[in-house]
């Protein structure tokens, strides 16, 4: 395998596995032996690492009642120290790192105080750090930093005032790619559509990219609260956005769900990607626990993860691991066959 780092690139060539990787525009292209071929997986670690720095979350006063990790104002922080030390076992391909973080670090109580050292550790690196912020307390100066060191941020819809606010500052600082990540379900249908409605009306979400759904998780506080939203209801919003030509996506959990709302358009595959924990990403918790995505921990045969003090070599101890390949293998069967499962919907 051949790696090429440049100050905007990230270049791997190898026989059976390929991608290139623009830093300052996050395009991402990967394929196999040939262009038309698509690797099963990375054979050599994981391209995107999703990362719980701060578990403590004071969001918009309350705690959410669909927060499928649990999160409420009195959690854990990882330190630079601990983040360090997971990075340094990290792959030499990892491309960026999706942060967890709660509240951003706004005040000495609030978010973790060592955020914006560790964004600026990944930059160093030449990794990517991009982020999902739940919109309270975007102030000017937070707008800035989040501005100067991530290649991507997400706002969670919640006050729809707060989420437009914060994206109106990001995008003003001329960022690109910047989402409102939505909560769907049946108990948010109706919301959804009409946040649609609003993505060409409303003048601060003009410049955004695009509206990303994320699908029910039965876990945590959304296990008894909330309903999956049927595929009928999900057909029907899918084609509300396209007519209207509204920009959406979806975290890969809802891949198949989108395709088969779409009858399987070849045109639409190019931009999907179904679930791929164990494949090109990993996630680990704010202990510094690896699970194959955040969905999975505390789950089935991940009870409990695998810690950073017994990972050596990435590869060797971790992504070779036969905990971890009998996992790939499950979700590698999963999608060859373009069906939502378990592991899709828990």
């Amino acid at each position: 395998m051949k790696l090429l780092k440049t100050n905007d690139k990230i270049i791997c060539r190898s026989k059976d596995y390929n991608f290139n990787f623009d830093m300052k525009t996050g395009f991402f292209a990967r394929w196999g032996e040939t262009y038309n071929d698509d690797p099963e997986y990375s054979p050599f670690g994981c391209e995107i690492v999703d990362i719980e720095i701060a578990t403590s979350c004071k969001g918009v006063g309350t705690v959410c009642d669909f927060c499928y990790k649990k999160n409420n104002p009195k959690g854990e922080h990882m330190t630079l120290g601990t983040f360090k030390e997971l990075f340094s076992k990290f792959p030499p391909i990892l491309t960026q790192i999706a942060f967890g973080i709660g509240d951003v670090p706004y005040d000495d109580k609030h978010g973790n105080s060592d955020m914006w050292k560790i964004f600026e550790y990944c930059r160093l690196n030449k990794v990517i750090p991009n982020v999902t912020i739940n919109g309270a307390n975007t102030t000017d100066d937070i707008a800035d930093k989040l501005a100067h060191f991530c290649g991507a941020v997400a706002v969670s819809y919640y006050d729809e005032d707060m989420t437009f606010e914060s994206i109106k500052k990001l995008t003003d600082r001329g960022m690109k790619q910047i989402n409102i990540h939505f909560f769907l379900a049946t108990e948010t249908f109706e919301k959804a559509k009409r946040l649609i409605d609003k993505r060409f009306t409303e003048e601060r979400i003009k410049n955004m990219n695009a509206i990303v759904f994320l699908s029910l998780k039965k876990k945590g506080r959304a296990k008894n609260n909330y309903t999956q939203l049927s595929q009928e209801k999900f057909n029907e919003l899918i084609e509300y956005a396209l007519k209207r030509n509204v920009p959406i996506g979806f975290d890969s959990c809802t891949a198949f769900k989108f395709m088969k709302a779409v009858d399987y358009d070849k045109k639409y595959e190019p931009y999907v990607e179904p679930c791929e924990s164990s494949l090109f990403s990993s996630y680990f918790n704010v202990k510094g626990e690896f699970f194959p995505c955040s969905f999975m921990e505390g789950e089935a045969d991940w009870k409990k993860g695998i810690k950073l003090e017994d990972v050596t070599d990435f590869n060797k101890d971790l992504w070779n691991n036969k905990k971890v390949v009998d996992f790939r293998n499950k979700v590698i069967d999963c999608r060859s066959c373009k069906q939502s499962c378990a592991h899709y919907e828990i």
